[in-house]
């Protein structure tokens, strides 16, 4: 395995719900590449995946939203499935947290669902993306450019379909997330950095 972000530290963020494949693939390949993970959720102790129809698995809480701050992180992760993102982007403290690392221009990976919440942060206007294709008018409306690709990466932004995709995704996430900071403003992306 590679060192490529040894001393980098990652914040997954996920409610109950979460689809199992994209939090778990994604972070075992970023500890591979030498990250370490946190998984942050609104709840204590474990939160409950979802596998593909049924429940999955539970997984160990490292942080709880209220106790994690984006200056504490390198990266963000932010996996899909319907009702982890659709809870997130409702609570006001995962917003913040998420407007955190897109004002300080620090790379975030969302996979399906994922991008509810950049959304909510007002994180995608003028930017190139993918997604879970229902969200595609969603992220149209909020200003971005939706491409239907395995994975789209703008400036620090990587983003991806859905679990088939998740080869393609750990690759670009690993990248962008060993680049660190990105200057959003020089790139000209437009984003609106404003809730």
């Amino acid at each position: 395995m590679t060192d490529q972000l040894r001393g980098k530290r990652v914040a997954a963020l996920v409610d109950n719900g979460f689809e199992q494949s994209e939090l778990l693939e994604p972070k075992k390949a970023l500890e591979a590449a030498g990250a370490r993970v946190d998984v942050v959720s609104p709840q204590e102790n474990s939160v409950k995946g979802w596998q593909h129809t049924n429940w999955g698995q539970a997984v160990q809480v490292d942080r709880t939203l209220g106790d994690a701050r984006a200056d504490e992180y390198d990266a963000l992760l932010l996996p899909g499935g319907v009702m982890s993102p659709d809870k997130l982007r409702m609570n006001p403290a995962a917003v913040a947290f998420v407007r955190g690392f897109v004002n300080a221009s620090k790379p975030i990976a969302a996979i399906c669902h994922g991008p509810w919440t950049l959304i909510e942060a007002g994180a995608v206007n003028g930017r190139r993306m993918t997604s879970w294709p229902s969200l595609q008018t969603d992220l149209k409306n909020a200003g971005a450019r939706w491409i239907n690709e395995p994975c789209v990466v703008d400036n620090g932004l990587v983003t991806s379909r859905k679990p088939d995709d998740i080869p393609a995704f750990n690759e670009k996430m690993i990248e962008e997330f060993a680049e660190g900071r990105h200057d959003r403003a020089k790139a000209g992306t437009g984003v609106n950095m404003a809730g």
